[in-house]
């Protein structure tokens, strides 16, 4: 497998951002297989997590498939900068405005 999981994340997610450049995958091996560590531009967070978290999660599908096809488990874990507060913000401003 060599890293093709890892080539085949950064191929995927640069082009579905608008900063390819920012993006940034590390790849760890541990006792419960395959993780994968993408970070990218804070403006292109919603690119890859998607509508509803679908875009994030069609992509932890296809790398599942490809680890099935190596037999390893690959597992995504999406860098957020702002640890996860893309939420809190929507409802504060939904607050403000009514």
């Amino acid at each position: 497998m060599e890293e093709r999981d890892k080539e085949f994340l950064e191929m995927v997610v640069k082009s579905i951002v608008n900063h390819p450049d920012d993006v940034v995958v590390d790849r760890t091996i541990d006792e419960r297989g395959v993780l994968l560590t993408l970070k990218t531009n804070p403006a292109d967070m919603g690119y890859v997590i998607g509508r509803k978290g679908q875009t994030a999660q069609s992509i932890r599908t296809l790398l599942k498939i490809i680890g099935a096809k190596n037999n390893s488990r690959v597992n995504l874990k999406i860098y957020d900068p702002e640890g996860g507060q893309h939420e809190s913000r929507r409802e504060e401003s939904f607050k403000r405005q009514c």
